[in-house]
């Protein structure tokens, strides 16, 4: 049995919290990276004498290598232990941030990126797995939600960090800053995390890893490149194509194979398939605030790059305070009822943000983003605990890739849909150079922008639907109780 199955009982009361805080001190840096990166983008523009097209490659292959192996990542984990898999993407993390920050061309740079991205999907797949183990089934919740944290921290910290780095120092050291906190996740990680037992007579299912790999990297790379290359360009619906026919290969070749890679039967579970569902749809919606605001304190209110990220730190602060309470809470009175409100907050918090004005202020931008912080926080934490208690015990591991791809994925689809709205309504968009807009073009990007935030509303409005749709029995069943899919 792998270190994901070990039953909550046989952690001590004082270690339990030990395993949480290794893995949320590995856990910050991938968010951490996702989010400074894309601040320095123009630094490292500059250094490498590049246009934006190919420095574009830096932050787009980080997300596709991330999500592309996630739930193979997760089989593994089934498979050896969540320990080796999380420790190993965690070194390897470690190495090529490194490498990345010593990169002598952009073309090195995105290879090293590329393969940043493959460890930190390791680390990504099997958190939840790890922290849903060694917790009770009435402490999941509020064990998550502090969880949640570390993910909010990174998402928190990127902007700002990237703002003082970009200013005082060389864009290199937006890697080199992991450096250290990774060692020390490793070493507190091989220390603390339980040792797992690889299962005997497991294998894996080749077959759909391939056709995983090659749907989550069409689809994705569809939803981020699509918008540049135009949508119904010919290479872009022959990547669309390629990810239909790909992802129903999957589901045939899951559906026969005697150890699949992903257990269909999972998403017969009411509680499993909507909660992941909502999952996709929420990061949908925040990150489609996490695409669009920093373009209109950029554009609109010119803010410099170090006031941005400090006003685009509203969002996960209300996230970072509110998460760990509403896991606590969720313990007591179940999922359901908090993940709606949650998503509703979040579309009113969308919704609000639409009504921005060119002549609005810091403040006028920083409560809007707190009301979308305060919904996420308050639906992520009670809909993670609804998905990773009801899955059986042996399928922890896959259960959290899944819930990570759905991350990743409705990171990449959020971003290409504000995007498409937003371009769409406003062509004069796709410029992007501050200070070059006069007023005409000012109305027309604001018109854009209010049309992408009422969609993102739309999609937030759509999670706090099927977050009712989940029924909320299955919730909180002792992990080792659960035995149907196995």
């Amino acid at each position: 049995m792998s270190n994901a199955a070990v039953p909550a009982s046989k952690s001590e009361p004082k270690s339990k919290w030990l395993i949480l805080s290794a893995v949320m001190l590995g856990s910050i840096m991938g968010p951490l990276d996702g989010s400074i990166v894309n601040t320095v983008l123009p630094s490292i523009t500059d250094y490498f004498g590049t246009g934006i097209s190919t420095v574009q490659w830096v932050p787009t292959v980080y997300l596709l290598t991330i999500s592309c192996l996630i739930l193979l990542y997760g089989r593994l984990g089934d498979m050896i232990g969540c320990r080796k898999v999380y420790l190993y993407g965690l070194a390897a993390f470690t190495v090529t941030s490194a490498l990345c920050g010593s990169s002598q061309s952009i073309w090195m740079l995105v290879a090293f990126r590329a393969v940043q991205g493959l460890a930190a999907g390791m680390m990504m797949a099997v958190g939840y797995a790890i922290i849903t183990a060694a917790f009770p089934p009435n402490e999941r919740g509020k064990a998550l939600g502090i969880y949640a944290v570390s993910i909010a921290v990174g998402l928190g910290l990127g902007p700002t960090l990237g703002g003082l780095i970009a200013q005082s120092l060389s864009w290199r050291y937006v890697f080199f800053v992991n450096v250290p906190i990774g060692i020390s996740a490793v070493l507190w990680g091989y220390r603390i995390i339980p040792q797992g037992i690889a299962k005997a007579g497991q294998r894996l299912d080749l077959p759909g890893v391939v056709a995983a790999f090659v749907f989550l990297l069409s689809l994705l790379l569809y939803a981020d490149r699509g918008g540049d290359w135009g949508w119904l360009a010919p290479v872009s619906v022959s990547l669309l194509a390629v990810a239909l026919v790909s992802g129903v290969l999957f589901v045939w070749i899951e559906r026969g194979s005697g150890q699949p890679m992903l257990n269909m039967a999972l998403f017969a579970n009411r509680v499993f398939a909507f909660a992941n569902l909502s999952a996709l749809l929420n990061f949908m919606a925040v990150f489609s605030v996490v695409f669009l605001t920093p373009f209109y304190l950029t554009l609109v209110l010119r803010y410099d790059i170090l006031k941005v990220g400090l006003v685009m730190s509203a969002s996960p602060v209300a996230t970072l305070f509110v998460a760990p309470l509403s896991g606590m809470l969720s313990d007591r009175i179940g999922a359901r009822a908090l993940a709606f409100c949650g998503m509703s907050i979040c579309a009113l918090g969308l919704f609000l943000l639409s009504g921005l004005r060119a002549t609005a202020d810091s403040f006028d931008v920083v409560w809007r983003l707190a009301i979308v912080g305060v919904g996420a926080g308050l639906f992520q934490s009670p809909n993670n605990s609804a998905v990773m208690g009801s899955v059986p015990a042996v399928h922890l591991g896959v259960a959290s890739g899944i819930l990570a791809a759905m991350r990743n994925v409705g990171m990449a689809l959020g971003i290409a849909i504000a995007g498409a709205v937003l371009y769409a309504c406003a062509p004069v968009a796709r410029s992007m150079q501050p200070g070059s807009f006069s007023s005409t073009d000012t109305m027309e990007f604001l018109c854009g922008l209010r049309w992408a935030y009422i969609a993102g509303a739309a999609i937030a409005g759509t999670a706090a639907i099927t977050s009712l749709v989940a029924v909320q029995k299955a919730v909180n069943r002792p992990v080792s109780d659960m035995v149907r899919g196995e």
